[in-house]
């Protein structure tokens, strides 16, 4: 049974991007003011205000923050290369407890330059995922694999279905990782139904759903493949569909709002944010 609208609206989270011409007291107060209770962060930005000082401001607001992104690119085939990646990773997972959340996003990494090896590179994450998994759990923090459109499998993400993601997540325990199911990258798949079931609880495991995320897809995609992203109920994701299924799967987690466009950010940021909320109620709840 899904929940009412309103405390469906209770859960709904923004993502820091979707908002990225805000500053992040700006994202605080905003978010506030509209009774959005949950916010996603970005590593860069939250490093250039202060770690410390993002954590007092969001609990300061009577924010949640739902996750932090991003971890990740574990690929590497070079051996200083991979060891400043778990490193990087390593600071990340601090950053996230330092922050309270206990979902770190990972986007896995492409190919490295000249490889075609696909699946060379996810042994790769799965070796990465088995060595930060104890680091991560030792701090309260669950490594999410996020899988991204196939586009992205070159240079982004070897990871492109969430079969995939759930195959990677599947060697380990279900706490420690688990997937990420973004509308965006997803909508296209016609197995991920089934996927989001077997992700979910009701085969009586643990859930591996650390995060839900929602993007709509317009065609032609208006700004390129990574900064494309469709506002809520303006392309042909089936967006309450894929709420109703999570939550059919056992998740009653946060729902992150992540749209990465360039027309929304040249926009004044309390307009797109009621926007947003209200496209939420008529489109997801």
């Amino acid at each position: 049974m899904s929940d009412a609208p309103s405390a469906l609206l209770d859960r709904l989270s923004l993502n820091q991007q979707t908002l990225r011409q805000w500053s992040l007291p700006e994202l605080a107060d905003g978010c506030a003011r509209a009774g959005v209770r949950g916010v996603g962060l970005w590593r860069a930005p939250v490093q250039e205000y202060g770690v410390a000082a993002a954590a007092r401001l969001v609990r300061d607001a009577q924010l949640r923050v739902t996750s932090l992104c991003r971890g990740g690119f574990l690929t590497a085939t070079d051996p200083g290369e991979r060891a400043a990646a778990l490193d990087d990773n390593r600071a990340a997972v601090d950053e996230a407890a330092a922050l309270g959340t206990d979902t770190l996003v990972l986007v896995s990494g492409g190919l490295p330059a000249g490889s075609r090896d696909l699946a060379g590179a996810r042994e790769r994450i799965a070796d990465a995922l088995g060595e930060l998994g104890p680091y991560a759990a030792e701090r309260g923090v669950r490594l999410a694999i996020e899988p991204l459109h196939p586009m992205y499998a070159a240079d982004r993400c070897v990871v492109s279905t969430l079969a995939q993601a759930l195959d990677l997540a599947a060697r380990f325990p279900a706490d420690r990782v688990g997937v990420v199911i973004d509308t965006y990258h997803l909508w296209w798949d016609d197995t991920v139904g089934a996927q989001i079931d077997r992700a979910g609880t009701a085969g009586g495991t643990a859930s591996r759903i650390a995060a839900f995320q929602l993007a709509d897809w317009v065609t032609p995609l208006p700004a390129g493949v990574l900064l494309g992203r469709g506002q809520l109920g303006d392309g042909v994701v089936d967006l309450r569909w894929f709420r109703r299924r999570v939550e059919a799967a056992g998740y009653r987690g946060p729902v992150e709002v992540e749209i990465f466009q360039p027309a929304l950010w040249a926009r004044d940021g309390a307009e797109v944010l009621a926007e947003i909320v209200d496209r939420f109620r008529r489109h997801v709840a």
